[in-house]
C-alpha cells in the first residue's frame, strides 16, 4: 500500500514527530511505502511531492489541530484521526485501512 500523511499536533512540537515515526516504523514493518510531512511550530518539513500524492493509495492525516495543503488530496481516500491513535496503535491503524480498501 502507498501512503501519504500528514503529522501535526497543538503544540507542534512531540506528538508530531513522535506520530510521523510511528507510522513510519509500522509501515515499514507491514511493507507498505510511507511519506510523512509533519507541520509544526516551525513550519512544513518533508513536504509531500505530488507524484507521491498521486500514486497514494490513502491519505493518512494524523493531527489534532487543523491542517494546511488539504485541497492537495481531492479525490483520494482521506482517513484523518488523533495523533494518540497513530503514536498507540500505528500497525492497527494501517491494518484497519488495507482491510477497508481491500487492498
Amino acid at each position: 500500500m502507498n501512503i501519504v500523511g500528514i503529522a501535526a499536533c497543538t503544540s507542534g512540537i512531540a506528538h508530531t514527530y513522535i506520530a510521523k515515526e510511528k507510522l513510519i516504523k509500522a509501515a515499514k514493518a507491514l511493507n507498505h511505502t510511507i511519506h510523512i510531512e509533519t507541520q509544526g511550530t516551525i513550519g512544513t518539513e518533508d513536504e509531500l511531492a505530488a507524484k507521491d500524492i498521486e500514486a497514494a493509495d490513502v491519505v493518512i492525516i494524523a493531527a489534532d489541530i487543523k491542517v494546511g495543503g488539504k485541497e492537495r488530496f481531492q479525490g483520494k481516500k482521506v482517513v484523518e484521526v488523533p495523533t494518540h491513535i497513530a503514536i498507540k496503535s500505528p500497525k492497527a491503524l494501517l491494518n484497519k485501512i488495507q482491510a477497508e480498501l481491500g487492498i
